[in-house]
């Protein structure tokens, strides 16, 4: 059965730094893409970052670009999201997810989905 599973999210300050990681099983992920999306209260899931797993070719929200990492090991079939100067705005919950051959944005592309992980960052 194929399964997403994040970890890494927690508390930190303004400006500071936190790794998320996706870690993936029960199906052939060099044939997908797996997206980084997060939700926060009140607001709608919205697009972070994408990558294509084969090639490694990343995408970016505007608002994360410069500040985020998108990177995976093929060897351990993980995914990971290095964040760094984060914000107060960044404060969401964090879902990795799988499912499209490219890197899509739209999460109805994705059909693979982890349980989520808080990631909040205080002033």
């Amino acid at each position: 059965q194929a399964q997403l599973v994040e970890s890494g999210g927690g508390l930190v300050q303004a400006g500071g730094s936190l790794r998320l990681s996706c870690a993936a099983s029960g199906r052939t992920f060099s044939r997908y893409a797996m997206g980084w999306f997060r939700q926060a209260p009140g607001k709608e899931r919205e697009f972070v970052s994408a990558i294509a797993w084969y090639s490694g070719s990343t995408y970016y929200a505007e608002s994360v670009k410069g500040r985020f990492t998108n990177s995976r090991n093929k060897a351990n079939n993980t995914a990971y999201l290095q964040m760094k100067s984060l914000k107060p705005e960044d404060t969401a919950v964090y879902y990795c997810a799988a499912g499209p051959a490219y890197p899509r944005k739209a999460a109805d592309d994705y059909d693979l989905w982890g349980q989520g992980t808080q990631v909040t960052v205080s002033s």
